[in-house]
């Protein structure tokens, strides 16, 4: 897309090395493992997936947000993202029903079975802005839901918020920029920009040398969790975003595997 910055392209955890073969934690305190930077999320997807001939309610009955996985991202010490499905409202609606619910400048999130949420700018008057297919567009909220479930998705990033004047001015500002003139690699990054202003969301907002300074979360049971590394937030929501598509019990597979791959490698090199 335009001007992405290069990405690795591991399939899975498996293909990846890591520091730390248990980098499982338990509340006692963190163990940290290493990043990993995983194969291209792409927005386009949605219309092979959806496509024109289906049922537009049947995602609304397929999709069960049980399978989400909670996560936290942390700057630092500063936690700057958090989703946590005991304690936050993870409820999701129709199209319709959202419809009474959003303000001018809400953040709104479309989900759906084993598809990258998508996320839109609500500037009022029933519409949206967002990134998708490599454009920025504007869009009756109806018509982006694309059959999805959606919710609004405010509070998920701890930013301060601007104005909501600001927010849909930063979306408004947009609309019709597209493939070289893009500076976000996908719909979340964009719609972030916009309520929060910060150049982390950006392509190359952030120089990625040094120090790792971002660090996921991953919440795989009640005492049990896994953090990955990050140089930068972009990175670190490509990831992010990767296990929301696939779902928790693939997420917590895939890092049993792995883990367990590990170990047995270990293993085998002190029996030598």
């Amino acid at each position: 897309m335009g001007n992405q910055v290069e990405k690795l392209t591991h399939l899975s955890y498996a293909e990846v090395p890591t520091a730390d073969p248990n980098g499982l934690e338990t509340e006692d305190g963190p163990r940290i493992g290493v990043s990993y930077i995983f194969s291209t999320d792409d927005d386009e997807l949605d219309d092979n997936i959806i496509g024109t001939d289906k049922d537009p309610n049947q995602e609304e009955k397929q999709y069960d947000n049980r399978n989400e996985l909670e996560c936290a991202i942390f700057y630092r010490d500063e936690c700057v993202y958090d989703k946590n499905t005991k304690t936050g409202d993870v409820s999701t609606y129709s199209p319709e029903n959202l419809l009474n619910k959003c303000k001018p400048g809400d953040l709104v999130e479309f989900v759906a079975t084993n598809q990258y949420p998508h996320w839109a700018v609500y500037v009022g008057d029933f519409q949206v802005v967002h990134l998708h297919r490599a454009e920025i567009k504007n869009d009756f909220l109806t018509d982006a839901s694309r059959g999805k479930r959606c919710r609004i998705v405010n509070d998920l990033y701890k930013f301060k918020a601007l104005s909501p004047d600001m927010v849909v001015q930063n979306a408004m500002e947009q609309v019709g920029a597209k493939d070289r003139e893009l500076s976000w690699r996908n719909s979340e990054c964009f719609a972030a920009w916009c309520k929060f202003g910060r150049r982390e969301f950006k392509i190359g907002g952030e120089i990625r040398i040094g120090k790792q300074p971002y660090r996921l979360k991953i919440q795989l049971s009640d005492k049990k969790s896994h953090m990955l590394e990050f140089q930068s937030l972009e990175d670190l929501i490509m990831e992010k975003r990767r296990n929301d598509q696939i779902g928790k019990t693939a997420v917590v597979q895939e890092l049993a595997n792995h883990l367990n791959c590990e170990e047995e490698i270990r293993t085998d090199d002190n029996a030598k």
